[in-house]
């Protein structure tokens, strides 16, 4: 594993790709910072790492609620604390990172995981996620993009490093493609417009890229997903994703 000087958030590795995320502003197009600042617990087995990691996130304007140096205590910790995101290191003793998000899952908290690791490769990329985590940053991601990465996670969009989201889309397709599916409920009908726009989201796309896609300012994008929303009974992008995974809306009209 890396040390802070081998990428940790706070040293440009000179990775300059974007997040695979959307639009880093909420449903109504602001950025606006939180009434309050975001809290953070961050466990990783690392002391210097995390120690690192901790730094940033405080310098930054966050608040770290707690550390943790295993599986067990970063258990304990969110549990406890009940911050907005714990920041995960994927392989921890006592309990890896997979363990971790399940048993957190099982508690109902508010908090949103965020998995920072050194590994991008697929199985552990797929079991965090599967096991519920909201997102997944490899360790050379740059400090501005971590900081970032945290905010979204926060905010409940799915985050990952460019070129992970695209493995996870094709594992939920996959999964839908072997898996049987019982009748569904009827859906609330949606109109072409918002069936066209949750199509795009679906693919990552932000709500400018949408615009421009479909000829449209990225202020109708948010009414249009903000309506879909309203629809569907759903809180936030993520659910959305899921959502149109499930029926097959994660690509160009037939």
């Amino acid at each position: 594993m890396m040390t802070p000087g081998d990428g940790a958030p706070g040293h440009d590795t000179g990775v300059g790709d974007e997040l695979g995320e959307v639009d880093p502003r909420g449903i109504d197009g602001s950025c606006e910072p939180p009434l309050r600042p975001l809290t953070v617990v961050v466990a990783d087995d690392h002391p210097m790492w995390r120690d690192a990691v901790a730094r940033d996130l405080a310098d930054a304007g966050f608040v770290v609620v707690g550390t943790a140096a295993d599986g067990p205590s970063a258990v304990r910790r969110t549990i406890s604390a009940r911050p907005d995101v714990l920041v995960l290191d994927l392989n921890l003793p006592g309990l890896r990172g997979p363990e971790v998000c399940a048993r957190l899952a099982a508690e109902d908290l508010p908090t949103r995981i965020l998995i920072l690791s050194v590994s991008g490769e697929q199985q552990d990329v797929l079991s965090a996620v599967k096991a519920g985590a909201t997102g997944y940053l490899v360790k050379s991601a740059r400090r501005e993009e971590f900081l970032e990465a945290v905010r979204r996670t926060a905010h409940g969009r799915a985050v990952f490093t460019p070129g992970l989201a695209d493995l996870v889309l094709a594992e939920f397709q996959r999964m839908q493609a072997v898996e049987s599916t019982p009748a569904r409920p009827a859906a609330p009908e949606l109109t072409e417009r918002e069936t066209e726009v949750l199509r795009l989201v679906a693919t990552g796309r932000s709500y400018k890229e949408i615009g421009a896609a479909l000829f449209i300012s990225h202020r109708t994008v948010q009414n249009h997903v903000q309506n879909t929303l309203t629809k569907l009974q759903m809180h936030n992008r993520v659910e959305l994703v899921r959502y149109a995974l499930e029926r097959g809306l994660d690509g160009p009209p037939p």
